[in-house]
Formats: structure tokens, C-alpha cells, sequence
């Protein structure tokens, strides 16, 4: 019996979350499906791993655009429709900002946000709910035209708001609100999980990221991250998609400017209708694609135009006692000396010691994390791939551990418990260890940064322009929506809409 079948209709390159969100949504449409994953396990960093017999997550702070279960949003819907069933846990509050001079914990809830930044900030209620709701209405703008393309005049009278703030940066439009000082840095914590200065971020970016994390809240899977690509690789198996693991694609077949398979580490070459890469194109086209005088010198142009966004590097710990006896009293802490993006943003491109730290409590979101009595605690700052690129192998391991000791003690000086004493279990993750787990770019959990010159808006209008090989399509954190795991399953979805549509446009033309 053959290991491989003759054809497929379509080949997925990796099986993270957007992989299997391609698969999912194209076996839904009765398509025959090989996923091909380089791991033994689904999930890239959307995992979790064992160290003294606990489970500990990997990689997921929180799930956005989730909703709750009578309220769903995009992504917890596409889970619905697809029946990967999953217990969503929603997160207690939006963040705690510790900032000079400030230490204030805001929840969701556009009203009870505006409330609680009032109550730190007298008199910015209005404004910082004038802003709030400017937010929603673009949020609700850019999920409506994702699905309904619409013409500009048609746009302008229905979108108003968000065809009037397209072309701003985010720091121009708070701007405009005259808030104090004090309000703008309650505003700005999440700019991390974005990874661009909010002078050189997309107005339209924070509006998705503040409309959706601060209007409905942000969610974790009881299990952990890996339970979304355990549950999502089980139910695409049901639906008939066949995947394989342990099965690494070194080669992208190309014949006359259209994909049609893939050659795998091993040696086998797998032929299909269409390839979905999870690979960055930045990898694609310049060692996958054979032949290689198949690349088009406009897909160098574009990889080499785009700026390559965050990395990550954690320390993530399990201690010996409570959260509540060890003084940790928030689920999300975001914490700095500044909130400076533009200096903050700088910073992030060295070693360290790092300016701004985002803090998990798991435990704080979810009551069987760990074993009673103990409690799991990571220490987070997303820094910029630049720093990391020039560490050599033998400096390496001083660098992590020099680096780790800092984020802890700084936590530590935070909370009044010296951390190293209550250590069970402690795992350091640099940009190396998601390089070699993952294969992604330089390390880059981020994709493509959202910039003022590489804008979300003018992606979705160049799309078309950048199918630089026919049949040949991009999922993954580097696609289109970027930025963290919600959006890798919509990237996802959108490369299985893309081959979907080609498919029924090819099949018309006959």
C-alpha cells in the first residue's frame, strides 16, 4: 500500500493552527487535503510541554476574537461551524498597566474600561469612550469589508470612520482625543502584541486590537494552546484530511509559473492541484522553490521590502505556592519604566536588560493549570529579531541566562517574593528555541510588521499582485492579518478562500 496517494487537491505545508484551519475549511468543501508537518505533534508554538510531571503551556498570553458562546466572534465562531469543540476560559481582566506612577487593572468592556481609566484619570470618561467606540466601528468595518468588498464610494457612506482614519498612524488619531499623559500609557500596553511604535502603527491595527481584546474580552483553552491543535488536527482527520508528521517539505514544485507539489526531506514528491505554504515566503522563494529560476525577481523585491516584526524570548516558571501567597494578583501585568513606544520599540532591538515585560498568571484564568498549591508564572518580552541574529553559539547560553536572570529579578523586586526561592520548574524560550521548533523566520512569531508603508489596507488591495506563483498560497503569522494566533487562523481561512475561489473560476472558464 502506497504511503501517499497520486494527487491531491491540495497540499498544506505545516500544521499549526493556520495549516489546519486551511484544512479544515477546504475538507469542509469535500476537497481531498495532505497535511504535511515536520513535528511529531500538531501545533507549532500553539503547544505545551511537560517538566516534572506538569503540563505548562507553551506560548498562548490569550486568544482573541473568541466572544462568548451566544456571542461568538470570527474565530471562536469558524471553531463552531468546523466542530472542534473547545472549553474557553475567559481571561479576568484586560491587563494591569504597573508604569511610573501608575498601577491600575482595567477590564473588558468598552463602558467599564472608560470607567476604570476615569476613575485613574478624572474627567477623560467621554474621550476615552469617544475613542473606544471609534475603534469598535473600524473593528466592525474591517470584518464586514473582509468578507464584502465593496466600492470606495459605497465604503465611504457605509465606513465612514474607518475610511477617514485609514491613512493615520495611531499616535496621530489619540492625539486628537487631547487626553492627559496618563490616559494615553492606560491606552498603549498592548502595542507589544502589534510590534510597531504607535507613530509607525496602522490606527486601523489598534483599532482591531483594542475593539476585540477591550470590547470582548480575551480567552484561554482550558488544555492549554495545544488542546486548539490537538482537537483541530482530530477533527480534520475526521473529515477525511490525511495528515502526516515527521514529514519535512524541502521543495516546492514549479512548472510553468504553476505549483504542483512538493518534494519531502525524504525524498518523496507529492503532486497536487495547489500548495499551501506556512513557510515565510522570505524561505519560499529563496531555497524551496525548484526550479529556482522559477521565483520571479518581484517576489524577492517583495520579501526584501517587508520588515520582519517581533520574536519572543519567556521564562516561564512553575512555583512551589499560590498566587495569592506569593502576591500575584493579576492574570496579565504589562510592565516598564516608560510607555515611550517609539523608545520602547528601540530597546527591543538589543539583549536586553529589556524596558517592558508582559507577565501570565495562568492560574488567575485557569483554576487547574498546575497541581493545588502551586502555580505557573511567565515572564514575557517580545523583542525585535535584530539583537538576536549577532549572538554567537558560544555566547549563547550566557546571553539566555543573563538575560532570564534580569526579567526574574525584575519581577521579583515587583511582587516582594525573590522568585528563585520558590522555583519548581523553569524553562527559558529565546528566539532560537521558536527558530528551531517552528522553522519560522529569524525566530519571528510576529510575521510581517503592521507599518505606516506596509499597511494592512494597501496588503489586501496587493494581494492579487503578489500571487507571484500560480497555485501557490500563504497561511501562517507572515500572511495578510499577521500577529499572533487568532490571526494565524484567519490567514488560514484565507488562503483555503483563495484556492476555493480559484478553483471555481478555473472550473467556470472551461
Amino acid at each position: 500500500m502506497k504511503f501517499y496517494k497520486d494527487h491531491y487537491d491540495v497540499i498544506v505545508i505545516g500544521g499549526a493552527l493556520a495549516g489546519l484551519s486551511s484544512a479544515l475549511m477546504l475538507a469542509d468543501k469535500g476537497k481531498d487535503v495532505l497535511v504535511l508537518e515536520r513535528h511529531n505533534l500538531p501545533g507549532g508554538i500553539a503547544s505545551s510541554f511537560v517538566r516534572g510531571g506538569i503540563e505548562i503551556e507553551a506560548a498562548l498570553h490569550e486568544m482573541m476574537s473568541i466572544g462568548d458562546k451566544d456571542n461568538r466572534l470570527k474565530v471562536g465562531k469558524f471553531f463552531d461551524d468546523m466542530g472542534v469543540d473547545i472549553e474557553w476560559l475567559k481571561v479576568p481582566e484586560a491587563y494591569h498597566a504597573s508604569l511610573p506612577g501608575i498601577e491600575v487593572t482595567l477590564h473588558p468592556g468598552l463602558e467599564t474600561f472608560a470607567k476604570e481609566i476615569d476613575a485613574a484619570v478624572p474627567g477623560t470618561y467621554d474621550k476615552v469612550l469617544r475613542l473606544l467606540n471609534l475603534c469598535n466601528s473600524v473593528f466592525d468595518s474591517v470584518n464586514e469589508l473582509s468578507i464584502h468588498p465593496m466600492s470606495k464610494a459605497k465604503m465611504l457612506m457605509k465606513h465612514e470612520a474607518f475610511v477617514k482614519t485609514a491613512g493615520y498612524n495611531t499616535q496621530e488619531v489619540i492625539d486628537s482625543f487631547d487626553l492627559p499623559k496618563k490616559a494615553q500609557d492606560l491606552l498603549a500596553p498592548y502595542w507589544i502584541y502589534v510590534g510597531s511604535s504607535f507613530a509607525d502603527l496602522p490606527f486601523t491595527i489598534y483599532s482591531v486590537l483594542m475593539a476585540d481584546y477591550v470590547g470582548y474580552g480575551s480567552y484561554i483553552p482550558r488544555k492549554f494552546s495545544h488542546e486548539m491543535s490537538l482537537k483541530m488536527a482530530e477533527r480534520a482527520e475526521a473529515m477525511g484530511v490525511q495528515i502526516e508528521y515527521r514529514q519535512h517539505v524541502e521543495k516546492i514544485l514549479v512548472k510553468d509559473g504553476k505549483a504542483y507539489g512538493v518534494r519531502t526531506a525524504r525524498g518523496d514528491e507529492i503532486h497536487a492541484d495547489y500548495v499551501i505554504s506556512s513557510s515565510y515566503p522570505n524561505k519560499v522563494y529563496t531555497s524551496m522553490i525548484e526550479p529556482a529560476d522559477a521565483v520571479p525577481a518581484d517576489a524577492i523585491k517583495m520579501v526584501n521590502g517587508r520588515r520582519i516584526s517581533l520574536t519572543a524570548f519567556s521564562v516561564i516558571m512553575i512555583l512551589d505556592d499560590t498566587a495569592e501567597a506569593l502576591g500575584i494578583r493579576d492574570y496579565s501585568v504589562f510592565r516598564g519604566d516608560t510607555m515611550d513606544t517609539e523608545a520602547l520599540y528601540e530597546d527591543l532591538a538589543g539583549l536586553g536588560p529589556y524596558r517592558y515585560l508582559t507577565c501570565i498568571c495562568h492560574n488567575l484564568g485557569n483554576d487547574t493549570a498546575t497541581p493545588p498549591g502551586t502555580c505557573s508564572y511567565s515572564i514575557t518580552t517580545l523583542p525585535r529579531v535584530d539583537g538576536w541574529k549577532t549572538v554567537e553559539a558560544e555566547d549563547y547560553d550566557r546571553i539566555k541566562h543573563q538575560v532570564a536572570a534580569q526579567m526574574i529579578d525584575d519581577m521579583s523586586a515587583y511582587l516582594g517574593v525573590n522568585l528563585r526561592d520558590h522555583i519548581l520548574e523553569i524553562v527559558i524560550e529565546t528566539p532560537m528555541t521558536v527558530n528551531r521548533y517552528t522553522n519560522a523566520w529569524n525566530g519571528c512569531i510576529y510575521g510581517y510588521a503592521h507599518t505606516m508603508e506596509d499597511h494592512i489596507i494597501a496588503r489586501l488591495q496587493t494581494a492579487e499582485h503578489e500571487s507571484f506563483i500560480r497555485h501557490l498560497e500563504f497561511s501562517g503569522a507572515h500572511a495578510i492579518s499577521g500577529d499572533g494566533m487568532g490571526p494565524a487562523v484567519t490567514n488560514g481561512r484565507k488562503a483555503a478562500k483563495n484556492v476555493l475561489d480559484t478553483m471555481a473560476a478555473e472550473e467556470a472558464s472551461k
